[in-house]
């Protein structure tokens, strides 16, 4: 009567209620048209990305690299079998047809301003130019911005695995005189690889190559989310320049860029299966906190 509510005798003796919107709709209708709603929610959101405070990212990527640098260089220097590696990978080179980094190196040491930009570039935009793309991601791309430093964290983690399983020699320091130390004949600053500072970084941690797994990392963010085409066009040539001053200044092989290239992708991965989405197809803009109660 009028917009009153009825209850029915189930046969497992619960009561099922219909109300009036709905009229005398089935109790199993019912059940079933719930389960069905629940199945159209999906039963687990993406994990929201918001963007950290600027002073916690600033001790955290302070100390992550501080932490990657001294495991890095804890890692036993095993230069017997760093160089007998470094004859493996020259060798499968040359099965492989590739082995023409030696040519490569005699051919850009040869032209004294070109080999001093590479020693340079080598030294200082490894370093800058991921830096500047992190500050970049925070403040244009606060939303993706976790989801990508992750790949950067976990790539990097990655490749301690390298160092520690499979220590390698730089063309540079294999047996022979087949490559030129072009940090060492030109006397360049500011590299950690040849020369007084060498005793501070572990000389035989070259597989995988770090220059280009962030390289690459810097590259396709650039490439993905810059808007200016001039832009993209850099991120795309920065790991190529990159790939080309690694083997020119006889720091790595081919095949070390190849290992980075992997460890990228297992850091691509990762940040995929946490946030349940490729990082840079998340918001742009970070997720607002929640409010307190």
């Amino acid at each position: 009567m009028g917009a009153s509510t009825t209850g029915t005798e189930r046969t497992d003796g619960t009561a099922a209620v219909t109300r009036p919107e709905t009229g005398n709709r089935e109790p199993g209708r019912a059940e079933a048209a719930g389960e069905n709603d629940r199945a159209v929610t999906p039963a687990k959101r993406p994990r929201a990305a918001r963007r950290p405070s600027v002073w916690f990212e600033i001790v955290l990527v302070g100390v992550f690299y501080a932490v990657y640098s001294a495991i890095r260089n804890a890692v036993p220097e095993q230069r017997v079998q760093a160089l007998d590696n470094a004859d493996w990978v020259w060798r499968a080179e040359q099965f492989l047809g590739i082995a023409v980094e030696d040519a490569v190196n005699h051919a850009a040491d040869s032209v004294t301003w070109l080999i001093l930009t590479m020693n340079y570039y080598y030294a200082t935009l490894h370093f800058v130019v991921t830096v500047v793309v992190l500050v970049w991601l925070y403040l244009a791309h606060p939303g993706r911005y976790a989801a990508t430093r992750l790949v950067v964290f976990a790539t990097t983690g990655t490749a301690l695995l390298g160092y520690y399983l499979f220590p390698l020699a730089p063309p540079r320091l294999m047996r022979g005189d087949g490559f030129i130390d072009t940090v060492q004949v030109h006397q360049t600053w500011g590299s950690m690889a040849s020369g007084n500072l060498a005793d501070m970084s572990n000389q035989y941690a070259a597989m995988p190559s770090m220059h280009i797994g962030w390289a690459v990392w810097c590259g396709v963010t650039i490439a993905a989310l810059a808007k200016p085409l001039w832009v993209r066009v850099l991120g795309v040539l920065y790991p190529l320049v990159t790939l080309t001053v690694i083997v020119c200044t006889a720091n790595h092989f081919w095949l070390d860029a190849v290992g980075g290239v992997i460890c990228l992708a297992f850091g691509f991965a990762l940040s995929w299966g946490w946030y349940g989405r490729i990082a840079y197809r998340l918001p742009r803009l970070a997720a607002a906190a929640p409010a307190r109660a």
